[in-house]
Formats: structure tokens, C-alpha cells, sequence
């Protein structure tokens, strides 16, 4: 999801939820701590040099079980963080605490914020040999091993 997205959604929302990938929500006493610009300028395993910039919000809750975070506060946020976002249109990263600090993509159903997984990802696979050398297991089922497949 984009700044502009969640600004639109937000206009939209009397309430404001985030839900996590699981399906829990999170408690509606959360506070968003922090929005930032994180920027990320690294070499793949290929040698390619790659940068990535992302707005990073940071979900966090407290005893204060009597807080929430109206639409309006929340675009108020975002209208405070332009000067350190700028004006780019930005993908959202999500951080909330739970065993660890877990990173979220997020998403919009229509009546709530989703936290999406992360996954980590080869971004050099063709450097690796993994296209070459590894099929996926759903490849390698639908491939042979399916009664009469030849592979037993």
C-alpha cells in the first residue's frame, strides 16, 4: 500500500484497525509511534547495487487502554511526516512488536488495515544457480510424482 492509498482509505474510516495476518486485531488502544523514511543501499549476491526506500510506521501499545486513534489524528500524522517523507508516494512497511519486532506490508479490505507477511527473497537468483538447480516442491509434485509419474 502507498501514502496515498492509506490517506484515502483513512478519509474514508470512522474507526481506524489494523489486523494482523493471523486474523487477530490489534488491541484498539495502539499508538503509531514513529513514521519514517527508511532507505536501504545494498549489493545483491549478484553484485547488483540496489536501493529501496519505504515509510516505515511504528504500531506500538500501552496500558492506556482508554486511547484511540481517530481517522483524522492519523491523517494529521501523515500531514506532520511530509517533511521527512517529502512528497514521493512511498510503500508502507509496518513494524509491531510481538515475540520480536515484526515487519508487515500492509493492505486495505475496505473496513480495516491489513498487516501482509514478509518474506525474504533472492533478488539475484540467476547469480545463485537457484533457477538452474532447484525446482519449488509444487513443480516437482505436478512434475512426476503423481501416480504413473515415473518418478518411484
Amino acid at each position: 500500500m502507498k501514502i496515498s492509498e492509506m490517506k484515502q482509505s483513512l478519509a474514508k474510516l470512522d474507526a481506524v484497525n489494523f489486523r494482523l495476518p493471523t486474523g487477530d486485531y490489534l488491541p484498539s488502544h495502539f499508538h503509531v509511534t514513529e513514521v519514517g523514511l527508511v532507505s536501504k543501499h545494498f549489493i545483491d549476491c549478484g553484485g547488483v547495487e540496489r536501493r529501496e526506500t519505504v515509510a516505515n510506521f511504528q504500531l506500538w501499545e500501552a496500558g492506556d487502554y482508554d486511547h484511540r486513534l481517530a481517522p483524522q489524528k492519523f491523517l494529521h500524522i501523515l500531514k506532520l511526516s511530509e517533511k521527512i517523507l517529502g512528497s514521493e508516494d512511498l510503500n508502507i512497511e509496518v513494524e509491531y512488536q510481538q515475540d520480536t519486532i515484526g515487519k508487515f506490508g500492509l493492505a486495505f479490505d475496505g473496513t480495516d488495515f491489513v498487516l501482509t507477511p514478509k518474506q525474504t527473497a533472492c533478488l539475484a537468483q540467476d547469480a545463485c544457480g537457484i533457477a538452474e538447480h532447484q525446482i519449488a516442491l509444487p513443480q516437482l509434485q505436478s512434475a512426476c510424482c503423481t501416480p504413473g509419474g515415473g518418478c518411484c
